[in-house]
């Protein structure tokens, strides 16, 4: 049977429902407000280069849309995928037209911490070291007087074809 783009899409949905995490944890290594494109890029690439993954790219729309999550949950004090907008919405308003997987976290306060989290859970390893993904935007967004405080959201980008195989 021929995979239609719904049924990807449906298949690709699923892992993202497990791919949501939360820790307690001392602060250590890079806080958000120390983070630069080259933290983030380099933080994310040293966990794939740690698993034998090639590095991806950084993305803006990608960004974008990851900082467009990351508002959302910390406005709300909610660790969620969907608060309103899916995750083809925020990236399709961003100008991203690719497949996309998305993690997302909250509670952790440094950069590392949320990788780390990530890639603990099998939903969240599994995006953050797909190799069919070859670029990614994150952003991390902070409100004291949440639930989580710190809410963290990365998306990582890809072509359909890749999923097609």
């Amino acid at each position: 049977m021929p995979l239609t783009r719904r049924s990807f899409l449906g298949l690709a949905a699923l892992p993202l429902l497990a791919a949501c995490s939360t820790a307690y944890a001392p602060v250590t290594h890079t806080a958000p407000v120390q983070l630069t494109r080259d933290a983030i890029l380099m933080a994310i690439n040293e966990a794939r280069a740690d698993n034998g993954k090639p590095p991806l790219v950084y993305n803006e729309a990608l960004e974008q849309a990851a900082r467009r999550q990351a508002n959302l949950m910390a406005q709300k004090g909610k660790l969620s995928h969907d608060l309103g907008e899916t995750l083809r919405e925020r990236v399709t308003a961003a100008g991203y037209l690719g497949a996309v997987g998305e993690n997302v976290a909250a509670g952790q306060k440094t950069l590392e911490q949320a990788i780390e989290g990530w890639l603990n859970s099998p939903g969240h390893r599994s995006t953050l070291l797909s190799t069919r993904f070859v670029e990614f935007g994150l952003a991390v967004a902070t409100h004291p007087g949440t639930r989580y405080g710190t809410y963290w959201a990365f998306i990582a980008g890809g072509p359909f074809e890749a999923w097609m195989q």
